[in-house]
């Protein structure tokens, strides 16, 4: 394994492992004995760095979610866990009743949100402490300097050590940033969003992004991480749930032009190194530039195996250059 500092101030930053594991389906559509075994076996590969969220898995219920962190905290508890796995879960997209969404009925980031929400997460996972702490979508209708002000506490409390974003425009991140160090507050420094080598189109409105989608790493996102090198983009979905290896999943937002150079690309790689294309995908991430923590969900040992084995794939520069250039 590989690993790689994520945070800037001594008492709160952490070493964490370059392939990050989503436990979103565990404890819901996967199953308590698979997820225990692949827990296990990410930690025995070195792994280190699991995300999970607050309303995970609502939608599989109809109910509010939980599921996964209390799956976590079972797991945490039965194999003596402890603060060597680091565990970020994210809040603010939990549904407020059951067989609401997080589009029509969200939590939100209100300060109250924050802090209770903060509090159920750490008793179901069992922690004194949360690693890392997202704001998993936008809340438009609470000031910033509420939110900012509400996690800061949180962290001069103890009860959270990083802060984090997702899915929110890049103007906001830097705006709550701002006023976070204007306030000498702690800031938002890891960024949760949709990336993988494929490249979406982000102006298709849906229910959450009605203006087009802020989910996905594009380049306004990019050029910020790079101008801001104490950031850390953790990539969500890079692996399109499967569709590089089933086409027929592929989201609707990557059927354009632009899809076939890339893929072509991604193939010839394959072949050359003897990797599946998952693995180059998730290598390309790793060593790019600015380097990427992939975030995988997996619901089998072997799907885990797989995405394991990226982590040694050293791509040489000339294959770089093709997977990047291709469009």
């Amino acid at each position: 394994m590989k690993y790689r500092t994520i945070g800037t101030d001594p008492t709160t930053r952490r070493e964490v492992s370059v392939l990050a594991l989503g436990a979103m389906l565990f404890g819901s559509v996967t199953d308590e004995a698979t997820s225990f075994a692949v827990l296990d076996r990410y930690v025995e590969a070195g792994g280190n760095f699991v995300d999970t969220s607050d309303n995970y898995a609502f939608w599989t219920d109809g109910g509010q979610g939980g599921q996964s962190e209390e799956l976590l905290g079972r797991w945490r508890r039965s194999r003596g866990v402890g603060d060597e796995i680091v565990i970020a879960t994210k809040l603010g997209a939990r549904p407020l009743a059951p067989g609401t969404g997080y589009t029509d009925n969200p939590e939100g980031l209100s300060a109250k949100v924050i802090r209770e929400s903060a509090e159920r997460s750490r008793e179901r996972l069992g922690l004194a402490k949360l690693d890392v702490l997202y704001a998993h979508i936008e809340d438009r209708t609470v000031p910033l300097q509420e939110t900012v002000e509400a996690f800061g506490a949180l962290v001069a409390e103890g009860t959270v050590g990083l802060l984090g974003v997702s899915n929110h425009a890049v103007w906001r991140v830097e705006r709550a940033r701002a006023l976070a160090a204007a306030a000498g507050l702690p800031g938002y420094e890891v960024l949760q969003y949709a990336h993988t080598h494929l490249r979406p189109r982000t102006d298709v409105p849906d229910a959450l992004f009605p203006d087009g989608s802020l989910g996905h790493a594009g380049p306004d996102l990019l050029g910020y991480l790079r101008a801001e090198p104490g950031l850390t983009l953790v990539a969500y979905s890079p692996l399109l749930k499967g569709a590089y290896v089933r086409p027929e999943r592929l989201p609707a937002d990557f059927d354009h032009p632009g899809t076939p150079a890339r893929l072509a690309a991604l193939r010839d790689v394959a072949r050359e190194t003897g990797a599946s294309v998952n693995q180059v995908v998730l290598a390309w991430q790793i060593g790019g530039e600015p380097p990427v923590l992939p975030l995988t969900g997996v619901s089998s040992v072997a799907q885990l195996e797989e995405n394991l084995a990226a982590v040694d794939l050293e791509l040489t520069p000339e294959q770089r250059a093709r997977l990047d250039a291709a469009h």
